[in-house]
């Protein structure tokens, strides 16, 4: 990226840079420049939309943080590198955030993989990745300078299998899962689970990211009759699944992780989506007021669109890079330290959020068991589909 100057940042938004890096619309400087974070994720390619969810939830926490009085007196500003959440781009990514002297901490990738790729390097460069959105197990264990608050596969996909076999009583299973590392850790997750509470799992199969006829493996998937099928998808695919999965006549009640739960789902899915159970970290019924306060300022900013997961992770990200910096200064290494010091920041998916210091990952999250209905996500009730 071009030398950002001090009257650069005073007249025009940092999004102009000549690399086309993006920077948050608040990266604007009276008397001192801003304290900067490096963001490694996907603005192209086909997980491009979260990238564009990710810097919507950003750009409220730092229009929050602004009004706040910023962190330590300065202002907070991104720059946000397309990484099309490819492992071979985030390593690039990351070797020139590690020697960039102005980052202080860098967030993404997107995909655990994408981030495990260049996990090392920031290892080794003394810079904190922080993995908002990366669930894999092993992600945290590439270094002390690895931090998440992304809740663990082997944590997130037994809470599914326990509302499926149950809750809802399935005892016969089919699973599609996305053909990536994050969701074959997921599926074997999910998978050993349910077998401990008594299912089987009849079929199991993967996809790649970019198929759009499941036709074929879901007439495998009727023909195995089983009694729940299980989506370890994002919103869009797991969309196209469930309509064509009605389409060939499946009738059987569909159960989603969490990656699913967005209105990109419903407006995607459309009647297929009726009676599908999600579980999820975000609800926007929740009533606490960090959750109210979220929802509220995400439609005033984005001219009444709702907010979704992903929003409120990078909302939730965003607000604990500013609460660490606050602790750490602009030391990378104290920086670290910081995560270990943090306590109860208020968060949309955490509720107060506090490290656990030896997984490096966030303690605890709100878990809410939603199913559709008309339409809309509600909470389940307890009544069969």
């Amino acid at each position: 990226m071009s030398n950002i100057n001090r009257r650069t940042l005073v007249k025009g938004s940092l999004a102009a840079a000549i690399t086309g890096t993006a920077l948050s619309r608040a990266a604007f400087a009276d008397t001192a420049e801003p304290i900067l974070l490096g963001v490694s994720g996907p603005l192209t390619g086909p997980n491009a939309q979260y990238g564009t969810q990710w810097k919507q939830g950003f750009d409220l926490a730092l229009d929050d943080i602004l009004a706040s009085g910023g962190v330590n007196g300065r202002k907070l500003a991104y720059t946000f590198e397309d990484s099309q959440s490819d492992p071979r781009q985030s390593v690039a990514i990351a070797q020139k955030f590690v020697s960039d002297p102005r980052i202080v901490l860098e967030l993404g990738d997107f995909s655990s993989p994408a981030s495990m790729a260049a996990s090392p390097i920031y290892q080794r460069g003394g810079l904190v990745q922080f993995g908002f959105t990366n669930s894999h197990p092993d992600f945290t264990k590439g270094g002390d300078f690895m931090w998440s608050t992304s809740v663990s596969q082997a944590d997130e996909q037994p809470l599914l299998a326990a509302y499926a076999v149950k809750k809802l009583g399935l005892k016969k299973l089919a699973v599609l899962h996305l053909n990536t590392d994050w969701g074959r850790t997921s599926r074997d997750y999910f998978n050993n689970a349910a077998k401990e509470y008594g299912a089987e799992i009849v079929v199991t199969e993967g996809y790649i990211a970019e198929e759009r006829d499941f036709r074929s493996t879901l007439v495998r998937v009727r023909d195995a009759n089983p009694d729940g099928l299980v989506l370890i998808s994002y919103y869009s695919d797991g969309a196209l699944i469930a309509r064509q999965a009605r389409q060939v006549g499946l009738k059987q009640v569909i159960c989603a992780a969490s990656s699913v739960y967005s209105p990109k789902f419903l407006e995607l899915g459309g009647d297929a989506v009726e009676d599908v159970h999600v579980g999820t970290r975000y609800f926007p019924e929740d009533p606490r007021p960090e959750v109210q306060k979220f929802i509220a300022g995400f439609k005033k900013k984005y001219n009444g669109l709702e907010p979704d997961a992903f929003n409120a992770y990078a909302y939730d990200a965003m607000n604990m890079a500013a609460a660490v910096v606050k602790i750490g200064g602009t030391d990378r290494k104290a920086i670290r330290d910081a995560f270990t010091k943090v306590k109860d920041v208020p968060s949309v998916i955490f509720g107060t959020a506090t490290f656990d210091v030896a997984s490096r990952r966030v303690k605890g999250a709100m878990n809410a068991e939603l199913v559709v209905r008309k339409g809309q996500f509600a909470l389940w009730d307890g009544k069969p589909t």
